[in-house]
């Protein structure tokens, strides 16, 4: 009488784990949608957030060099600190003045400005005059409507609320900027030991501090080039004709507006063109600012950018126009400085995850 025969696992192989349950389209876009919701209504408080780490990763280079000279990072982050301060109030008093100039005077200059626009668009406006009288012969009634416009008055009050309210966002900037640099690292170290194993800790530390220093470093760069090419603007409008503090006013937009690829640069050559045909009588001279920063533009975007940056950061020309509309819709001209770090942070992310290299390579 044969013993009972042992139960013995299948030699078909190990039993394959049963997959992990994956969320339907509808559930996706829902949480989509619900993040989006999310990050527009918590604006006020992310995007504080938001520019202070963009302006600790631009300083973290220059915080590394300090280090290297046995500077403590406390002191480093406090003397980098307070130059940049210094530096954007010695540029700010220099700026105030014609950019409130500026502003007093752009509703009268632009009614000046209507006589030479509407020589450029004469022909376009004798189209629009035959489609509206077109219109009226075919409308039932001939005689002249009437259209009310309501006109909202500057209430006083509101300004005078909203002035705290800047300076209290602008000093929780700069708090957060200082202790981003002092203390972003220990706080990266602290959230990796939360995680249960060592080689997850050590290859997400691997991970956060390759991409932090190469980030940054990208942003710095960025941050020279237009800085760079702001100046040359600057100069140029300077030898066209311009005052010394309103080339500086239009070189610093510039420089501001190249953050936002594509679209800044249309902002800033429509700005200029503005500018031009405000400041000058001539055609050929109000077109100099335009055509002086479309070739400096040229230049930095064909040569310099892709010289000095490389291949590594390129990114799609139409995800980067997408991201830039998303988050300018979100959180408006800080959205517009932020959209492209954030996809080169996405990227280089996805790059380094193993699986998720084909999503960083659809980003190109």
């Amino acid at each position: 009488m044969g013993t009972p025969a042992a139960h013995h696992p299948s030699t078909d192989g190990p039993a394959s784990e049963p997959e992990r349950p994956r969320a339907s389209l509808a559930v996706v876009v829902l949480a989509t949608l619900a993040m989006l919701f999310a990050a527009w209504a918590a604006r006020e408080v992310l995007v504080p957030v938001l520019l202070a780490m963009f302006l600790a990763l631009i300083a973290s280079p220059l915080i590394r060099g300090l280090r290297r000279l046995h500077i403590p990072i406390f002191v480093g982050a406090a003397l980098v600190l307070v130059a940049g301060l210094a530096l954007a109030v010695m540029l700010g008093r220099q700026l105030v003045a014609p950019a409130a100039e500026w502003m007093q005077q752009l509703p009268s200059e632009l009614q000046l400005l209507t006589p030479k626009l509407q020589q450029v668009t004469a022909p376009m406006q004798q189209a629009s005059e035959a489609a509206a009288s077109v219109a009226r012969a075919a409308a039932d009634g001939d005689g002249p409507q009437l259209e009310v416009v309501a006109v909202r008055e500057e209430d006083p009050w509101e300004r005078l609320a909203a002035t705290p309210r800047m300076a209290l966002s602008v000093l929780a900037v700069v708090l957060l900027t200082f202790f981003f640099m002092v203390y972003g690292e220990r706080l990266q170290r602290h959230a990796i030991a939360l995680m249960p194993h060592r080689y997850q800790k050590r290859v997400t530390l691997e991970i956060l501090q390759g991409l932090e220093r190469e980030v940054s470093r990208y942003i710095l760069t960025i941050t020279i080039i237009n800085t760079a090419l702001g100046l040359a603007v600057a100069g140029a409008l300077y030898l066209i004709g311009l005052s010394l503090p309103n080339a500086l006013l239009w070189g610093t937009l510039v420089g501001l507006l190249n953050y936002a690829p594509y679209v800044g640069a249309f902002l800033a050559a429509s700005a200029l063109l503005l500018m031009g045909l405000i400041v000058w009588d001539d055609l050929g001279q109000s077109l100099l600012p335009v055509a002086s920063y479309l070739v400096l533009q040229g230049i930095e975007g064909q040569l310099v950018t892709p010289i000095v940056v490389g291949q590594r950061m390129a990114l799609s020309p139409l995800l980067l126009v997408l991201s830039l509309m998303l988050f300018g819709f979100l959180w408006g001209f800080v959205g517009l400085l932020l959209a492209v770090p954030l996809l080169v942070c996405a990227k280089m992310v996805l790059g380094r995850i193993e699986g998720l290299e084909r999503w960083a390579r659809l980003l190109e």
